[in-house]
């Protein structure tokens, strides 16, 4: 790996010296200018061509491409200019300050909804821009010197793997699903409709509360959501195109350089950012299993989707947890002093010291990550403790650097626990291995103690195998210092280990996000660890192309084994492991198992095969570690391209029909009303075709018309209320009766059984405007007709006013 381009001289001057140039060198022409930023643009060309090719307007493009400018970069990187001691990259500057930016807007939120000043949104960032424009010593922050270059080969790297992303989303989300129904058949993946509701309610409510029942608290990480709401108010986007085509691939897109620009601050190599940018992205689950829909996912969610276009909370924390990883191990990273201040001077590797403003980064990077996803924090202070643990240990005193950062990172942990989450914690419960010990349960006393604790060392095996493929980027750290890791080294395994192991400690299908937190954690000390490994190796440039196209014909041929022979391997191992004619509850881990010892088995005699060669051609010998190390991450990239293929040929389990004619309805309510309004609906069900008054739903999930229409609904679909979660164990208690059946009885005869005074005091007690029927679910009394004025009907769906 040519590592060049971070090395410096001796002497500060030369360094830094007083030019025009980015890099410090001379003035560039508009020419070298152009070509520097010219993998930038092309990685925007193809998001836009992406979204173009998804029927994204024009003019939204254009609109989110203004608010991301205005409202998150440039106030974020004035601000992350003022923090930093001294510039190292732009592209540093741009990543962090994006994310900088992006807690910004969090405040900004606050204050201008909580004083109902959404009208006036768009200015906020005058707020920032102009003392930077008027104050003599904040003006120098628009056109600092001496960044250091930054290669073309990387450049073009780290702008493919933005192209990788945006391609991916296409195919798996952007080109499956529209941003509104067209028919009546039309589906969408289901918690969607949930979050936009949420993004609908911080439109108008600081803090959102729940919409579905209105004036229930919304206990729940809604920092997304206040995102989502500050981009239509800032940007004047629909949430439905914001939530449906902008925002995933966007904050994919930064969540790449973001890692890309703290793989290389860390570790100072030039590689491993785009190293672990891929290895973020594409290295993760390695499955032997097609199709793995959701009854599939043998250990929680797959975390080859980490930035799930299901998940749009997931989507946004990402940048924000791999900034505060950066700015934590950036502090803590400095060996030569485990528990005092950074020195204004350059490290080992020539990177510029963050200073001491690095400090109020993580503090604003922790206090927004904090409620953007509540699995994230508790990772970061896992890891921070292994460091802080080592530190204390290998320099007999107290790391203070630690403990300051520790404070810090536990306030943040405390706020949202106790003033945004309320304590509630959605079900979660201490229960050890309580998430995978149902692949040894059958009948343990029939194989006896020793097979048993065979079947359960095979299950965590398979575990680990299955999430944490990229790991092994680590080991030659390992292998070469011998444990005398540095305290950035301690805190990203611990970070990296704490994930799936709070997995394996914490009961419930919400806790596999902890592993998906750990992920960054992963892929950046594994970019460090491979890094290293391919400078001893010491390829020739011939070499790293035939690396390269090993990878390439290695994935090919896994993903369409995988495609065409899933089945049939499935199969023959459980017939092999006595697993076929009687079904064992580990048949599912079979697959990965069995693929596991057929590439180990092949490592073995690929590594003889390579030992001997070297005896007759010494070029090989000292390479074969790099070429087993990249073949053993290799095997985890086929999650993507099979993620590609499913999409095009099944339905996602997740996925609901939504119908048309019932958006239609809810964005007619949402334009001929006040925010303040409350609906009252007899649509309660998920999804009401086969569904009628006699019948008992089974999943009380509607969110449709809270959705679209931006508007606080009566009594909806209340699985989701963070009340009802909590009795589940962390699930979802679908079919369970609302909390307040009086209040639910009336909503429900507001609409079946109407009189004047039960409909004036729903008006007068719930400031309820609209009855909004969903004929499918049960057609409304004609009383109705005189009670109310029909203001909308569709045939399916009708809205009544409400005098």
């Amino acid at each position: 790996m040519d590592s060049t381009d971070t090395t410096v001289t001796a002497s500060r001057p030369a360094r830094f010296p007083d030019r025009s140039s980015p890099d410090g060198s001379a003035p560039a022409s508009l020419g070298r200018t152009a070509v520097r930023f010219l993998p930038g643009v092309a990685a925007y060309a193809v998001l836009v061509a992406a979204l173009l090719a998804s029927d994204t307007p024009v003019n939204d493009i254009a609109r989110y491409t203004f608010y991301a400018f205005w409202g998150v970069l440039l106030p974020g990187t004035l601000v992350f200019r003022s923090l930093r001691r001294r510039p190292y990259t732009l592209l540093e500057d741009l990543a962090f300050g994006a994310v900088t930016g992006l807690v910004l807007e969090l405040l900004a939120w606050a204050v201008l909804v909580g004083l109902g000043l959404q009208s006036v949104a768009t200015f906020w960032p005058l707020v920032v821009v102009l003392p930077f424009a008027l104050v003599p010593g904040l003006r120098r922050h628009w056109r600092p010197r001496g960044y250091r270059a930054f290669s073309p080969g990387r450049s073009w790297a780290l702008a493919g793997t933005v192209a990788l992303t945006v391609l991916y989303y296409y195919e798996a989300n952007l080109a499956r699903f529209s941003v509104l129904p067209t028919d009546d058949s039309s589906r969408i993946y289901g918690d969607l409709p949930y979050m936009l509701s949420l993004a609908g309610s911080a439109t108008h409510d600081m803090p959102p509360t729940f919409p579905q029942a209105a004036g229930e608290p919304l206990h729940y990480h809604w920092f997304t959501f206040a995102h989502m709401a500050m981009t239509s108010l800032v940007g004047h986007v629909d949430l439905p195109m914001v939530g449906m085509r902008l925002m995933v691939p966007a904050l994919s897109a930064l969540t790449v350089l973001i890692i890309a620009v703290v793989a290389q601050r860390l570790s100072g190599k030039a590689w491993a950012g785009p190293v672990a940018a891929l290895l973020f992205f594409a290295v993760g689950e390695f499955t032997a299993t097609y199709p793995n829909n959701v009854s599939s996912w043998t250990f929680g969610f797959p975390p080859i989707r980490l930035m799930s276009w299901g998940s749009l909370s997931l989507t946004y924390s990402q940048p924000l947890l791999v900034a505060l990883a950066g700015a934590v191990g950036a502090l803590i990273g400095r060996k030569a002093l485990p528990g005092g201040p950074e020195k204004d001077e350059d490290d080992e590797q020539g990177v510029p010291a963050f200073g001491r403003g690095a400090f109020v980064l993580v503090a604003g990077f922790a206090l927004a990550s904090s409620a953007a996803k509540a699995s994230t924090l508790p990772v970061t202070l896992a890891g921070l403790a292994l460091a802080g643990l080592v530190m204390l240990v290998t320099g007999r005193r107290i790391p203070w650097t630690v403990v300051g950062l520790g404070a810090i990172l536990a306030g943040a942990q405390l706020f949202a626990t106790a003033v945004i989450f309320d304590f509630e914690s959605y079900g979660l419960e201490v229960a050890a291995f309580g998430n995978v010990q149902q692949y040894w349960a059958d009948t343990p006393q029939a194989r006896g103690t020793a097979a048993q604790a065979a079947v359960v060392v095979a299950t965590l095996a398979a575990f680990v195998i299955t999430h944490q493929v990229r790991l092994a980027g680590a080991l030659p750290l390992f292998r070469h210092r011998r444990l005398n890791l540095e305290p950035a080294q301690w805190f990203l395994l611990g970070g990296a280990v704490a994930g799936p192991a709070a997995y394996l400690a914490v009961n419930g299908f919400n806790s596999s996000y902890f592993t998906i937190a750990s992920a960054p954690f992963g892929a950046l000390l594994a970019a460090w660890g491979y890094c290293e490994a391919a400078e001893r190796a010491a390829l020739s440039v011939r070499a790293r192309f035939l690396l390269a196209g090993g990878v390439l014909v290695l994935a090919a041929g896994l993903t369409w084994g995988i495609y065409r022979h899933a089945r049939d391997w499935a199969e023959l191992v459980a017939k092999a492991a006595g697993a076929y004619d009687v079904p064992k509850s580990y048949a599912a881990l079979l697959p990965v198992l069995g693929g596991t010892v057929v590439f180990a088995a092949a490592a073995a005699v690929g590594a003889l095969v390579w030992w001997g060669a070297g005896r007759f051609w010494p070029r090989l010998r000292g390479r074969g570690g790099i070429v087993l190390l990249t073949a053993t991450l290799t095997v985890g990239l086929p999650g993507t391209a099979l993620d590609v293929l499913q999409s095009r040929e099944y339905v996602w389990e997740g996925s609901w029909i939504l119908p048309q004619s019932q958006v239609s309805a809810a964005r007619w309510v949402r334009n001929h009303s006040d925010p303040a309004d409350v609906i009252a609906t007899n649509s309660h069900c998920w999804e009401t075709e086969n569904y009628t008054t006699t019948d008992r739903c089974g999943n009380y999930r509607s969110q449709w018309l809270s959705a679209y229409s931006e508007r606080s609904v009566l009594v909806e679909g209340w699985a989701y209320a963070p009340r009802m979660v909590a009795q589940s164990g962390g699930g979802v208690v679908s079919g369970q009766p609302f909390w307040d059946q009086e209040l639910f009885q009336r909503n429900e005869n507001a609409i079946y059984q109407p009189t004047a005074e039960l409909l004036d005091s729903l008006r007068r007690e719930y400031r309820v405007r609209y009855l909004v029927v969903d004929r499918k679910a049960g057609a409304e009394s004609p009383l109705l007709g005189t009670l109310t004025t029909k203001v909308y009907d569709n045939g399916r769906t009708v809205v009544y006013e409400l005098a």
